[in-house]
């Protein structure tokens, strides 16, 4: 996955990472950064400073309402997902576990 201002790949390996070091490092850490960037391995603490950053828009974005939520089909059942089953979906989703991360230590 390239970031969009960084240049810079990351793994889903370096992704989960990324998650759990947040969890571990919150804005009142002294260089937290650095911290971060030493759990991920591989990334300086400018580039996870800039894909935390990124991460917040997407998420204000997602918040505001503009990006819809994915419309998930049930195999077999040919129907279609109700908005809360799609919150559910949407909520137990690695990336989206990250997001609430995000939401309890905003930038």
């Amino acid at each position: 996955m390239e970031s969009r201002e960084s240049g810079s790949t990351w793994t889903s390996e370096q992704n989960k990472l990324f998650e759990r070091a947040l969890a571990v490092y919150d804005e009142e850490t002294p260089e937290r950064w650095e911290k971060v960037a030493s759990a991920v391995g591989g990334k300086s603490a400018e580039e996870v400073k800039i894909h935390y950053e990124l991460l917040v828009e997407d998420l204000k974005h997602i918040e505001s309402g503009s990006v819809p939520l994915p419309n998930y089909k049930f195999s077999g059942s040919g129907r279609k997902s109700t908005d809360k089953e799609k919150r559910f979906f949407v909520s137990n989703s690695s990336a989206f576990s990250l997001l609430f991360l995000l939401l309890r230590w905003p930038v």
